[in-house]
């Protein structure tokens, strides 16, 4: 895949994964019991990791088009 096509993919990707987190963040908060709790905390740890390495993979990207 072309890094200029990969970029916003990446981006678009991220916000749907920061929407995940609010989500998981609502269940865990409003849960009534204990598998629902450990289920959401899962969901939000799950979907930051996923953020986190969506930019760290949209940063490597972007640096091929930095002058060196």
């Amino acid at each position: 895949m072309p890094p200029t096509l990969h970029t916003p993919l990446m981006s678009g990707a991220n916000a749907v994964s920061g929407i995940a987190i609010v989500g998981a963040i609502v269940v865990a908060a409003n849960a009534d019991g204990t598998l629902q709790t450990v289920l959401g905390i899962a969901a939000i740890a799950m979907a930051t990791v996923n953020v986190i390495g969506g930019f760290m993979v949209t940063d490597r990207m972007l640096a091929m088009f930095r002058k060196r």
